[in-house]
């Protein structure tokens, strides 16, 4: 099954989301939607599971703070302000140890994350919307089956995010 993932959208879906996710089985959208038409479109696409984000006030549809799905056997928790993978907000760290993920997909930085820390694979897609500074426009695309993670891969959404992506991966990393 290919799950694809985006976040921070801002209103914008790019038509290059569209392509990136061409036979894609599920979407999870990490919020910061910025406009309800953007879920429509995407379900246009593949089933969608979001979370809205802070611009969304948190709520945008039926998009709520955070959010669960199971794909192919592996628990997603979905939340757009995570902070640091290795020190998640505290409302986080009560969820998962309440109910366990697999992947935690998260947003908000706008920058690209791809790490196992316990366990748990935290991924933040990057930003799919406006950009904003050197920051990447990417999403990424997981292959999952049998109950995991089979691949992961981030796609840049236009020339110059390949770049972007390498320097900025897994920044949130640093202490």
């Amino acid at each position: 099954m290919r799950v694809g993932i985006l976040s921070d959208t801002h209103g914008l879906l790019r038509p290059e989301v569209r392509a990136a996710f061409a036979g894609a089985s599920h979407i999870l959208h990490a919020g910061d939607i910025g406009d309800i038409q953007v879920l429509r479109d995407l379900e246009r696409i593949a089933p969608v599971t979001a979370v809205a984000g802070n611009v969304d006030g948190f709520r945008c549809g039926k998009a709520g703070e955070t959010a669960r799905v199971e794909l192919e056997g592996v628990r997603f928790f979905l939340t757009h302000i995570l902070d640091r993978p290795r020190k998640p907000r505290p409302e986080v760290v009560r969820d998962l140890a309440r109910a366990p993920a697999d992947v935690v997909v998260f947003g908000h930085s706008h920058l690209p994350h791809d790490e196992t820390i316990d366990g748990i694979r935290y991924l933040n897609p990057a930003s799919a919307g406006p950009r904003r500074f050197d920051l990447p426009v990417s999403v990424a695309m997981l292959e999952v089956s049998g109950g995991k993670v089979r691949s992961a891969r981030f796609v840049g959404l236009d020339r110059r995010s390949e770049a972007a992506l390498e320097k900025r991966m897994n920044q949130l990393s640093a202490d």
